[in-house]
């Protein structure tokens, strides 16, 4: 279930992460999302290794989103 949550941050930080939405392709939403999913992991004691991290942003700018994904996996399994 998805409920609305305000936030009140710097007008600099809120044009920033607008362009890095818009360079992303994912919603402000989905950033902040992101985000906390990644403060519950390290909270978890789960550790991103360098590995994934240098993974981060290698699809920027491909054109491909989940639906090329969801796709990808149709194809794979069905």
């Amino acid at each position: 279930m998805n409920t609305k949550l305000t936030l009140r941050l710097d007008e600099d930080l809120i044009a920033s992460a607008k362009r890095h939405s818009a360079e992303s392709g994912r919603s402000i939403s989905q950033l902040v999302a992101d985000f906390f999913t990644l403060i519950d992991a390290q909270d978890a004691g789960v550790e991103v290794t360098p590995r994934v991290r240098s993974l981060r942003g290698v699809l920027k700018g491909s054109g491909l989103d989940e639906s090329d994904y969801r796709r990808h996996l149709e194809d794979k399994y069905l």
